[in-house]
């Protein structure tokens, strides 16, 4: 039987997310979850991937004015709630088979998709050439690129954040650091990543810092943690939507 979904029932299209409060965001977030739990049980594919970045998903159209705006996924199989999201919902239970919906993001498919890709550590390559030809047209359009942290460590990642650094003004990467690709990461950079948010000092500063908090009134205590979550996240290379009260690492 599937899922009951009724905020889920009235969006057709990231436009209908716009005007939806926080507390509606947050239960479209889990309707999403459970109709792509529901759609994978049928289908098979990549549950995994898709489960981790539901929120950020919801987020993402809600803040930006996608397909003007550029959304670009890396490796796009984390793209299922996206696809859901973008008027895809309807042929969700069709994915990876004879016919039906691709099992990464694809041109052909939705204007929503402006990147195709099923190969990791492409994105912020592909973003940079949306923002050369948005610079050399004038345009003003955000160009915006999802990287985990598995694909993080590939040198095309590398490069083009070099390239990018020099060619563009406007160009957003968000590390979508979960600690988990096809298989747990290894390597320098992964390493480096888990020590800044499991080193002893850092931990025990965290723990001092809770134990101060609990004596405070709810709503202080709500904000020492969003504080928290931010500062984390400016040094790990995560990102931060205020306005929603949503935070990824």
């Amino acid at each position: 039987m599937p899922p009951l979904t009724p905020l889920l029932d009235t969006v057709s299209s990231p436009a209908d997310l716009r005007g939806l409060s926080v507390a509606q965001l947050r239960q479209l977030a889990d309707e999403v979850r459970a109709e792509t739990i529901d759609a994978v049980s049928q289908t098979g594919g990549h549950l995994g991937a898709g489960l981790g970045v539901v929120e950020l998903t919801v987020a993402l159209h809600h803040v930006y004015q996608t397909p003007v705006d550029i959304l670009i996924w890396d490796v796009g199989h984390q793209a299922y709630p996206h696809k859901i999201l973008t008027g895809r919902r309807d042929r969700i239970r069709t994915l990876r088979q004879g016919g039906g919906l691709s099992g990464f993001t694809k041109r052909a498919e939705s204007p929503y998709d402006p990147f195709g890709a099923a190969h990791a550590a492409t994105s912020i390559s592909a973003a940079l050439g949306f923002c050369a030809a948005r610079d050399a047209g004038g345009r003003d359009n955000s160009v915006v690129a999802v990287i985990g942290d598995g694909s993080m460590s590939a040198g095309m990642a590398y490069e083009a954040m070099n390239n990018a650094s020099e060619t563009t003004g406007q160009l957003t990467v968000i590390l979508n650091d979960n600690d988990m690709s096809i298989a747990p990461p290894v390597g320098g950079m992964s390493a480096y990543m888990a020590r800044l948010v499991s080193g002893g000092g850092y931990q025990s500063l965290r723990k001092l810092g809770k134990s101060m908090a609990s004596a405070l009134p709810r709503p202080l205590q709500e904000a020492a943690r969003k504080a928290e979550e931010f500062a984390r996240g400016m040094v790990t290379g995560g990102t931060f939507f205020e306005e929603l009260g949503f935070y990824y690492v």
